[in-house]
């Protein structure tokens, strides 16, 4: 089933716990949830928008993200889809890279992406027509996961395939991690433009409080030190640094994710 190109939708960013974002699709009647952690917030939305919840997806087990759905399913029995190989009991359709999620009430249908890293089942889903990746844990605005199951290799893979998607694509990430991130890829590229940029942009956002994703894959390529891991400048930048003894990417981003992992 082919998505609805010519339909209203809107993505709203549901703020759950400290810093997650829950993801509400609707087209003003029929609701999706991505990776909703808490019930009670997204409850509330669908209340006061009036909406019908017709799916939840899930990108992986963690609880920030899935602690949620029982208490959405006692009132709302629908299909969860969810990664095939994250075991989470909640989830009714288990999917993989190659597998299709169609909502017909809504007419989208998204494509699922195995991106094993942050965990080793974790998936995200693509929805080609509208520009949508939502990437759960796996890349973040300016920033990407910790490895918690993964190696740097599998990461390295799992980030590729969502730099081969168009550029115009809106990358909506589980977490509000976008500033802190921007100050890591600042030390990384003191003289990067566009990373200057977005800092100034993405403060002024907060200020307001407002998020600073969905951002757009073109901004991440500029900006985004994890998927500018093969860029000769941050190479340089981490030899320079004692932290790579060789020019490679995979041991550069392995390095920044260690440093990633500390830097305050």
């Amino acid at each position: 089933m082919p998505s609805n190109s010519s339909k209203s939708f809107d993505v709203v960013a549901v703020p759950t716990f400290d810093d997650n974002y829950v993801w509400l699709i609707h087209d003003g009647t029929h609701a999706a949830v991505v990776d909703p952690g808490e019930a009670a917030p997204v409850a509330e939305q669908l209340k006061a928008r009036r909406l019908t919840l017709t799916a939840i997806l899930l990108t992986h087990r963690h609880d920030d993200h899935i602690g949620g759905v029982n208490a959405l399913l006692a009132s709302s029995p629908v299909p969860v889809y969810g990664p095939r190989n994250d075991p989470i009991d909640a989830v009714t359709r288990r999917v993989s890279q190659g597998d299709t999620v169609e909502l017909q009430e809504m007419g989208v249908a998204f494509d699922v992406l195995d991106v094993p890293g942050h965990t080793r089942g974790h998936i995200a889903f693509v929805e080609r027509t509208q520009g949508w990746l939502f990437s759960g844990d796996m890349l973040f605005g300016a920033g990407c996961g910790r490895m918690f199951e993964g190696t740097p290799e599998m990461m390295v893979a799992s980030l590729s395939k969502f730099a081969a998607l168009p550029d115009d694509t809106l990358v909506f990430s589980g977490h509000e991690y976008t500033l802190s991130n921007l100050r890591f890829a600042q030390e990384i590229e003191p003289t990067n433009a566009d990373i200057t940029a977005r800092m100034r942009a993405d403060k002024v956002k907060r200020d307001q409080g407002l998020p600073t994703v969905p951002s757009t894959l073109r901004l991440e390529k500029a900006t985004n030190p994890f998927l500018r891991n093969a860029e000769p400048a941050v190479i340089e930048r981490m030899l320079a640094l004692g932290r790579i003894s060789r020019q490679d990417p995979t041991e550069t981003f392995a390095a920044l994710r260690e440093w990633k992992n500390t830097y305050r």
